[in-house]
């Protein structure tokens, strides 16, 4: 593996860096607070070609892959302004319709996607489902020329800025194994019959999240992606790389935090000495500079393998791990550093921690992780 990034990919951190860096982290949390979106940051790197970077030329995006969205994901992250939108968005729904999608329906959806002009949610958790994908009950009924679909989603991010929305519903069942079979449509936002209903969360970013209701929903057949009773297969390749952007966003927030702790230990001085002297503050900042690059390595070998079309499953799974964690550590450092002002809203650390925290449940919770690599990687029982 050659560890250096390419002249492209070094310019393309830096402009990123360079159009967040103009909004920063005050904006977005104000923004945030004030139930507002983050338009003018997203329509700026929408017209410079980084919301569609991982889409396809043909398609009017970047042509390059989720190790490029991934950098996207963490300049943003690293400037303060963790766009959850560009997971669900490009990473998600961009892959599965580039992956799967007839060629009717990534010239119709890929080349708004790859512009920023439509953000398409994504809508598969349920509340009696959980991580048990097979479980789902929303389901799509044939009739003639499409589908009704009927059921209940959980915890959609950004659904109330959504165009559309890639459902995944259950359409039969496997009678060898019991479990659903599954098949994702493109659902407008405003479609007949769904509504949506915000939940409440004690997180400061400007995607919200929503309950979706689904009674009887109309979706045309050129909306299903790809076979009926594919789903699985379409989903995987769409959790995969929100998996890795999801790492992304946790190492650009360690950056984030440890930039700042850095900067206040240098110039923060007690007894007549910078507070950073002192390896009680030394030390843990240290460790957690280890840990957010040690995620970040492997969050671009997940990448990387994605983009060859190799396995990224494991690689994906302990770099989401390994990034939450470390965003963790790294916040909750950066905090402590701080003393009392890690808390002040003007510091801007404290309003991160429910964001950072739940990239240890989100998108896959960390001990669903754990049995994946005990099964997988250690060829353990499966436990569940």
């Amino acid at each position: 593996m050659n560890f250096l990034e390419s002249d492209e990919q070094t310019l393309l951190r830096q402009t990123v860096a360079e159009i967040a860096a103009k909004y920063g982290h005050r904006y977005y949390a104000e923004r945030a607070r004030g139930g507002l979106k983050v338009d003018e940051l997203w329509d700026e790197m929408a017209a410079a070609g980084f919301v569609g970077v991982n889409v396809a030329e043909e398609y009017g995006g970047g042509g390059k892959g989720i190790t490029e969205l991934s950098m996207v994901c963490e300049e943003l992250a690293a400037a303060g302004c963790p766009l959850l939108v560009m997971v669900v968005s490009p990473a998600i729904c961009g892959s599965v319709i580039g992956r799967f999608g007839s060629g009717e329906q990534k010239s119709r959806w890929l080349p708004d996607i790859a512009s920023g002009a439509t953000k398409m949610a994504f809508a598969i958790t349920e509340p009696d489902a959980g991580s048990n994908s097979h479980n789902l009950a929303t389901a799509a009924r044939r009739d003639g020329e499409g589908y009704w679909l009927n059921g209940t989603k959980h915890y959609i991010s950004a659904a109330d800025e959504a165009d559309q929305i890639l459902v995944v519903t259950r359409t039969g069942t496997d009678e060898a194994t019991g479990q659903g079979e599954l098949s994702l449509f493109i659902v407008d936002a405003d479609a007949d019959g769904l509504d949506r209903s915000l939940i409440p969360v004690e997180i400061v970013s400007p995607e919200k999240q929503f309950t979706l209701f689904f009674d009887d929903v109309f979706v045309s057949a050129d909306r299903l992606i790809g076979t009926e009773g594919d789903g699985l297969r379409q989903v995987f390749a769409g959790l995969n790389p929100e998996r890795i952007t999801g790492a992304a966003i946790g190492a650009g927030v360690g950056r984030y935090a440890l930039e700042r702790a850095a900067d206040y230990a240098r110039e923060r001085a007690v007894w007549g000495t910078p507070i950073g002297t002192h390896q009680g503050i030394a030390h843990p900042l240290a460790e957690a500079k280890i840990e957010v690059e040690l995620a970040r390595l492997m969050t671009y070998k997940a990448a990387w393998l994605y983009d060859h079309d190799l396995d990224a499953g494991e690689a994906a799974n302990i770099a989401k791990y390994a990034a939450a964690e470390a965003a963790i550590h790294a916040l909750d450092q950066a905090i402590q550093t701080h003393g009392g002002h890690g808390l002040a809203t003007e510091y801007g650390l404290a309003d991160l921690w429910g964001g950072v925290r739940l990239l240890r449940t989100a998108p896959i919770s960390r001990e669903m992780i754990l049995n994946f690599v005990a099964q997988h990687s250690l060829g353990l029982p499966k436990s569940y």
